[in-house]
């Protein structure tokens, strides 16, 4: 029943961009990519038990190489694997200094590192374009149809998707849960704990700048606000709304705000603070997100 439930749930969005305007089908493009974002913020904090405040700096990191790349002249295929191997050199920067922490410091440590790079990028003007951004010349081609890019995003975004599910229900995933639960316990057991969650905080970046990368198709515009803190807490804001510790959790957080976002939005002003709220509102009476809340129901 759960395959049958994917088919239907990939079938019903690769029809999108034939039921949907173009305004819509961007903002279900978007949800897409914002979904895998989450999805691998949850991989270090659902199945590692390390909650990441950096993963949008490594984002946005790959939607800056993937531009900057393409204005040298390099091919948008190319330049997106320089976008995520850029993520991933980030990442086992940031890892070698952070595993080795846990709880409110890793909180921390990440933190500050995410908001190392958003000083670069906001101040290295003559490479990142400063607070003006840059401009990408991206949506070329077969590119600029949004139907197509739609397909495009849809199709890494389940092969990204299906590589997250089966990395948590491997042997290595099942060793992150139990370190999760019991380091100490697991380093009696002779695991070596730092390395694997090393491997696990590089895995969680480059599934990132993946995401970064199909961000920078998507936007064709990045600038210092993309990995900036507020990308960071979005992410984990997505991970958190939809479940932690459910790969798909992700999916559903990212629509859940996105399309609350698009909705209230056009209403009100004041719509960061309604958000806010419905946050706070799962958070204490969904605590394990919407996913885990409609699982216990259904037993």
């Amino acid at each position: 029943m759960r395959a049958v439930f994917i088919l239907a749930g990939l079938v019903a969005l690769a029809s999108m961009p034939l039921l949907l305007p173009s305004y819509q089908l961007g903002i279900a493009s978007e949800i897409l990519i914002f979904s895998v974002l989450a999805m691998s913020v949850n991989l270090l904090a659902g199945y590692a038990g390390r909650t990441p405040l950096c993963h949008g700096a490594i984002f946005g990191t790959s939607t800056y190489v993937v531009i900057i790349a393409a204005a040298a002249g390099v091919p948008v295929w190319a330049a997106c694997l320089l976008g995520v191997a850029a993520a991933g050199g980030l990442s086992v920067v940031f890892g070698i200094i952070a595993v080795r922490t846990s709880g409110v410091y890793f909180l921390l440590l990440t933190l500050a590192l995410g908001l190392i790079i958003w000083g670069i990028c906001l101040r290295w003007t003559g490479v990142t374009g400063g607070e003006n951004g840059l401009r990408g010349d991206l949506r070329q081609g077969w590119l600029a149809d949004s139907q197509r890019l739609y397909w495009l995003i849809l199709g890494v975004g389940a092969v990204l998707t299906f590589a997250m599910w089966r990395l948590v229900r491997s042997p290595f995933g099942l060793t992150l849960r139990a370190i999760k639960d019991s380091p100490s316990r697991m380093a009696a057991l002779g695991h070596d704990v730092p390395a694997h969650l090393f491997a696990a905080f590089v895995a969680s970046g480059l599934f990132a700048g993946a995401a970064g990368a199909l961000y920078a198709l998507f936007n064709d515009f990045v600038s210092p606000t993309t990995v900036a803190l507020p990308q960071s807490v979005e992410g984990l804001l997505m991970a958190i709304v939809g479940g932690v510790g459910n790969i798909l959790g992700g999916l559903v957080g990212a629509f859940v705000l996105i399309a609350l976002e698009q909705f209230v939005s056009a209403y009100t002003e004041r719509w960061l603070s309604v958000l806010g709220l419905t946050a706070i509102a799962i958070m204490l009476f969904a605590p394990q997100g919407l996913l885990g809340l409609l699982q216990r129901k259904s037993q």
